[in-house]
């Protein structure tokens, strides 16, 4: 039986919070009853094999969050746990529901899944109704003067600079309707467990901008022994943050950090536009490199047991903590890649699988870069050499002491391959299999 009162679903997804959400208020604003759903999509959920999973752990405790946030105001959040396309013919079929509201995701298979809901949704003479969130400028906003994707960054960077003004990081005013909420007693909220997961050991930190890192963010950003960085891209990624508080504040405080904030855009649009990249280089040419792919040199890498040091205590970091240092991600990136040519996306996969903040455009992004098959990549010649990038960030080894204690006792591994080796390997197996076009 339909429920006689309408109501309008706002469906949230990496957009993880009540304040300054595009989506939520634009239907909190247009409509009254609205009704706030979750949905732990049991098809992505069952591709996870690791059930302490600290990401679905995060959502779970920022969702528990937002349900105490709601209940509070006398509403409640609906946090259904199963198939998409079954759960909203459900919903269809149980409320009378007016308009559906979303915020717009990027990644193929998100964009598909959308699709699939608004043709439903038509079929019913349902709106859907699909927001701009997560990114400053989207999609076919920032172009070159021709129409095309940039696919170099600066000059996209500069452009995006030169569109920014005022109105692109006003925050949206959505607590002003929160009484448009819908007035429910709270609904029941499934237990991690219910949803086929366990707790692990990492836990939930709110989001705090720390002014003083950004501001000396230019300076400190590449030296992994100091908290130099914001460590908020998990917060972006699940959008329990605003990208135009964010915006705002790099505009006042630091460029350098703005910059990085482009790139995650950069990367977005690049996703958008050449979907290819999510199963192949961005070049397709570099599709040609004949990887050794040793799953032997493969698991030490893994577990951190190369026999370099600042690319173990990386590794390390990574599968203890769910993150690594940007600096760092670059330099066991490149490893794998330059100096034991494995295929970049076994270390992208591997990366998906670990990172708290893992984010399809910037992960692609970022491997591709290190392998030089993306757009405006590391050229193929540039092979880090872990001693030097150790030697210039850091100096006193206090990164590589917190995370490999042991790398000066003789129980630590031999290097797994020789630096000089590797490399002129390396620019040997790609100039044999792209030739000229590495000229």
């Amino acid at each position: 039986m339909v429920s006689e009162e309408e109501i309008s679903i706002f469906w949230f997804r990496r957009d993880l919070r009540l304040s300054d959400n595009a989506g939520l208020f634009n239907a909190l604003k247009n409509n009254k009853a609205v009704l706030p759903i979750f949905i732990f999509d049991r098809d992505i959920l069952n591709k996870l094999e690791n059930k302490e999973d600290a990401r679905v752990e995060f959502i779970h405790l920022v969702l528990t969050e937002l349900q105490k946030k709601l209940v509070a105001i006398g509403s409640s959040l609906l946090v259904i746990h199963g198939n998409t396309q079954e759960i909203f013919t459900k919903l269809l079929k149980t409320y009378s529901i007016k308009n559906i509201y979303i915020n717009n995701d990027y990644e193929p298979s998100a964009i598909e899944r959308d699709s699939r809901i608004e043709k439903l949704a038509k079929q019913k003479n349902i709106p859907f109704y699909s927001f701009k969130d997560q990114v400053i400028f989207e999609k076919n906003e920032i172009t070159k003067d021709d129409g095309l994707p940039y696919t170099i960054f600066t000059p996209y960077m500069k452009k995006w600079k030169s569109s920014l003004n005022e109105t692109h990081i006003k925050p949206f005013a959505t607590k002003n309707y929160f009484s448009n909420f819908i007035k429910t007693s709270p609904f029941r909220f499934p237990t991690l467990t219910e949803i086929g997961f366990k707790p692990s050991r990492m836990k939930y930190v709110a989001p705090t901008l720390n002014e003083k890192i950004i501001s000396n963010y230019h300076e400190q950003r590449n030296f992994p022994a100091i908290e130099g960085t914001s460590r908020l891209s998990v917060h972006l990624r699940f959008g329990t943050v605003s990208i135009r508080h964010l915006t705002a504040k790099a505009k006042l405080l630091n460029d350098q950090w703005l910059n990085e904030l482009i790139w995650r855009e950069f990367y977005m649009t690049i996703l958008f536009h050449f979907p290819h990249v999510v199963n192949g280089s961005f070049k397709k040419q570099y599709n040609r490199i004949p990887w050794r792919n040793d799953e032997t040199e493969f698991e030490a890498w893994c577990n951190g047991q190369t026999g370099y040091p600042i690319v173990d205590a990386g590794m390390r970091e990574l599968n203890t903590t769910g993150f690594m240092h940007n600096r760092v991600r670059m330099i066991v990136a490149s490893f794998l890649v330059k100096h034991l040519l494995i295929d970049w996306s076994w270390g992208e996969a591997y990366f998906a699988e670990k990172l708290m903040d893992y984010d399809l455009s910037a992960n692609n992004g970022g491997w591709q870069w290190a392998a030089s098959s993306g757009c405006d990549a590391a050229p193929y010649f540039r092979v880090f050499s872990p001693d030097a990038q150790t030697k210039r960030f850091d100096p006193q080894l206090n990164y590589i002491r917190k995370w490999v204690p042991e790398f000066e006792e003789l129980t630590y591994p031999q290097p797994i391959v020789d630096h000089k080796f590797a490399r002129e390997r390396v620019l040997n197996t790609y100039k044999n299999a792209l030739g000229n076009i590495l000229v």
